[in-house]
């Protein structure tokens, strides 16, 4: 619902996780191992597997679908009115000569975001919800002290940090 906006120490505003280059192809060649699928259900279980910490975009799957198929290691097939990619013989054979570079990549990228991380996300998700049922089913009255809170709770994180660099800043005499 949120996103994943904690990323790595020093990058502050950008969006989790970056997935290093070849990480969208090792993946689409992992889970092609287990079954055929398509784009979208790549997509899917890439967030899924990474618990919703990577969820790459279609700008970078579909490109990757095609560089393999170029490749000769995956083609498509029509399946219900959809394009199904599924392993050739080449690619097996690829990915059982590879197995460090299949081995769950979404691991990986969501190994490079911290549990503390993980656990903020979850509450500004919870808080989030809790926000949008004051919204759907509480009174005006409700709704307004709803908008306080929140607020509030936004004015006090940003205290913390304020406090935090105040503290850094004393202590090294700047």
């Amino acid at each position: 619902m949120f996103g994943m906006w904690f990323g790595e120490p020093g990058r502050r505003g950008m969006r989790g996780p970056r997935a290093r280059r070849g990480d969208v192809r090792a993946a689409a060649l992992a889970l092609l191992a287990e079954e055929p699928m398509n784009g979208y259900q790549i997509i899917q279980a890439i967030a899924e597997r990474s618990d919703d910490v990577w969820r790459p975009s279609p700008g970078s799957v579909y490109p990757a679908l095609q560089q393999l198929e170029d490749e000769g290691l995956i083609r498509a097939e029509a399946a219900d009115g959809r394009r199904a990619y599924q392993l050739t013989e080449e690619g097996r054979a690829y990915v059982e000569a590879h197995p460090e570079e299949v081995r769950a990549p979404w691991d990986v990228v969501a190994g490079s975001v911290g549990d503390t991380a993980i656990e903020m996300r979850n509450l500004i998700g919870q808080v989030g919800m809790a926000a949008f049922q004051v919204v759907s089913a509480g009174t005006e009255s409700q709704v307004s002290q709803a908008r306080e809170v929140l607020t509030d709770a936004r004015k006090a994180l940003y205290r913390l940090l304020a406090a935090d660099d105040d503290a850094a800043a004393a202590g090294t005499g700047q």
